[in-house]
């Protein structure tokens, strides 16, 4: 039995056109585009998944 995937999207921007992430499956994080739920994810390691992200803090935009 696979974990239930808890969906989140970013507090900085609306409701459309985002990507969404489940991170609460303890081996890999997945990411899927908001506008096609039913649509493919892309996964990640954890490790990968948190090094991405502390990357991107480090941009500035």
């Amino acid at each position: 039995m696979g974990v239930e995937l808890n969906w989140r999207t970013s507090t900085y921007t609306g409701t459309e056109n985002c990507v969404e992430v489940a991170d609460n499956d303890p081996t890999k994080v997945h990411v899927r585009d908001s506008k096609r739920r039913s649509g493919p994810e892309v996964t990640w390691s954890p490790d990968a998944w948190g090094a991405f992200i502390e990357h991107t803090r480090r941009i500035e935009v």
